[in-house]
């Protein structure tokens, strides 16, 4: 149940996930048993392989594989398990144990397995030729071309052992930490605590004096976690900083765009293209304070509702709608989707100490994802619902590429879940003919749009700007922080936004910086990709969803731009993302000439 009494019922305080999927509860004997016997088979794979993979011929590698890939899923089930446990409820001591427990045994299995990618990586070119060539090792072929990416950034075995074991204590404690801190973080507002997402979902409130006290709560809550945020972001710059220097990436972003598989010039291209395009935001917000009727739009006011907007979705009713948007494009996607409600891989309910913001985990190939949200049957938890689906039927269908190849680099990760959304806003869209609501419904798109696409490369910015930063001065002060965040949010808003001082600090609260260093840029990448694709299926209809389905399922078993490319979309045209701004722009104009004949401002 949500923790502040007056809160509305959502119909989804009794939406939690079962996880006995996977294990029975923390203390079952079954996890340490999965665990011994993951060790196990990595002792007996060093004993038989160690110094010989590279004269092994290809059907020796994929038998060696096939092992390999078993072990990796057996402990990936713990894994899952203990941080799916962990995030329904983080100020639990025995689940935050269970966790570490996790993480260190999974460190140590790392640290076993280590060798096997280190030959493979370092093999000659002409064996490693020979392999991806040979028809017994293709399902594994991807894997193998991954890997060998990586050869001129590895260190050897020794020094690799030392940097996962030291990650433990390291990085991934620092994000642990900076997630409990966050979860049990409570802003007052009215006299009531309440979590970060309970006060951020305030900044939609129809009501502007709710907004600015929302806000206010918001700045005084992360006043009180300034010095423990900053100096967590401090240590995970330098410790970025220090893998960058002992692997030899050139750049803080090379690491992330190779994990994408996407190269430094299309990110580059990515950046560009956007950046040049903020005015496209700039005449969005001045619409928006016209349609509010403001003389000026603070940053607590981007959010805010038009009239017709105020609706409330319960969660039978948001069920209704993801399903029907998903089945009228492919009745597959509807099927896989359903099975989240109804076999209970969901975790919906708002509740105290439960991780904020939204996810879908994939687990590993022979189980199945689930999906955590926070409900409030507000109409962007429904696109939040659509998202978090996308992600769960993309991980479901790319199951069948097994536990190496069924994962996406992140970039086309997001593919799935954006198209979710796209899906579920047309077909709302189509259904309602009174002109305010459609501008209301329109104007929610184009923002979340924006905070896809726009608002995320911004953050990129400050990204770039804060590892350059913390490499070229050493430790940053929280001031530092505010003004690099507030430089680069002002770049995008020109003047349509007035940005308080205030708003300098909420940089600190955003988990992608910490969890996964350069994410971001990949949402953006997402949203233009999908625009693009949703313009390709208006044209070619039912034919469109079969290669769609066809794409997801193909999961990581190929580069990104040639799982798109069936679908007519040319990722290394490094002028593509003009096709997706391009659109935007058209929901903008879409907007604005909609605006007369709902009564708002032309």
């Amino acid at each position: 149940m949500s923790n502040h009494p007056t809160a509305q019922p959502t119909g989804a305080e009794e939406v939690t996930w079962d996880l006995t999927d996977l294990y029975a509860a923390g203390d079952d004997p079954a996890i340490d048993r999965d665990l011994d016997a993951a060790d196990a088979a990595a002792d007996e794979l060093d004993a038989a392989y160690r110094g010989r993979i590279a004269t092994l011929d290809a059907a020796a590698l994929r038998e060696l594989l096939a092992v390999y890939e078993a072990i990796r899923e057996r402990a990936a089930r713990v894994g899952a398990y203990a941080y799916l446990n962990w995030a329904a409820d983080t100020g639990d001591a025995a689940r935050g144990a269970l966790l570490q427990r996790a993480t260190e045994r999974g460190s140590r299995l790392s640290q076993k397995l280590v060798f096997l990618e280190l030959e493979v990586a370092a093999a000659a070119d002409q064996v490693a030729q020979a392999w991806v060539a040979d028809p017994a090792v293709a399902h594994y072929r991807h894997w193998i071309e991954t890997v060998r990416r990586y050869r001129p950034h590895l260190l050897t075995e020794p020094e690799e052992k030392i940097l996962a074991e030291k990650a433990v204590t390291g990085r991934n404690a620092w994000h642990r930490f900076f997630d409990e801190a966050q979860a049990t973080a409570r802003y007052t507002f009215d006299g009531e605590e309440l979590t970060r997402d309970q006060i951020l979902s305030k900044l939609y409130s129809a009501d502007r004096e709710v907004r600015r006290r929302a806000a206010a709560s918001v700045t005084a809550g992360l006043e009180k976690l300034r010095r423990t945020t900053t100096y967590v972001f401090n240590n995970i710059l330098a410790d970025k900083a220090s893998d960058d220097r002992l692997r030899h990436y050139p750049t803080w972003i090379t690491a992330r765009n190779m994990a994408n598989e996407v190269d430094d010039a299309v990110v580059e291209a990515l950046i560009a293209a956007v950046t040049a395009r903020y005015d496209i935001v700039a005449r969005y917000y001045r619409l928006k304070r016209r349609l509010l009727g403001l003389d000026e739009l603070f940053d607590y006011d981007r959010y805010a509702p038009l009239p017709a907007a105020d609706r409330r979705y319960p969660w039978e009713t948001a069920r209704a709608i993801v399903l029907s948007a998903y089945r009228k494009f492919a009745p597959r996607m509807a099927e896989i989707a359903a099975m989240f409600f109804e076999r209970r891989w969901i975790d919906a309910a708002v509740r105290p100490g439960k991780q904020g913001g939204a996810f879908s985990h994939g687990v590993a190939p022979s189980i199945h994802p689930y999906v955590l949200m926070n409900y409030e049957a507000r109409p962007r938890d429904v696109m939040t619902l659509a998202h978090e689906l996308g992600h769960g039927v993309h991980q479901k269908l790319s199951g069948v590429q097994g536990m190496l190849q069924a994962d996406t680099p992140l970039t086309t990760a997001e593919t799935a879940s954006v198209f979710g959304e796209m899906l579920v806003f047309q077909d709302l869209l189509a259904r309602e003919t009174d002109p305010g609501v459609r501008l209301a419904m329109l104007t929610s798109k184009i923002e979340d749009s924006f905070a896809t696409a726009f608002r995320q490369i911004s953050m990129n910015r400050f990204e770039h700007a804060i590892h350059t930063a913390r490499r070229a001065e050493g430790e940053l002060p929280t001031p530092r922080f505010d003004e690099l965040w507030l430089e680069t949010q002002r770049a995008m808003f020109g003047d349509s936004v007035t940005l308080t001082e205030d708003y300098g600090l909420w940089w600190s609260y955003v988990p992608h910086f910490i969890s996964a260093p350069g994410y971001v840029y990949a949402y953006a990448f997402g949203e233009l990709l999908v625009l693009a694709l949703y313009a390709r299926y208006q044209q070619d209809g039912a034919a469109f969803a079969a290669a769609y389905l066809e794409m997801l399922t193909a999961g990581g078993s190929d580069w990104p731009h040639e799982i798109v490319k069936p679908l007519g979309v040319d990722l290394t045209d490094l002028d593509f993302w003009q096709d997706g701004l391009g659109i935007l722009e058209g929901l903008v104009a879409e907007a604005e000439a909609l605006a007369p004949a709902a009564g708002g401002a032309g």
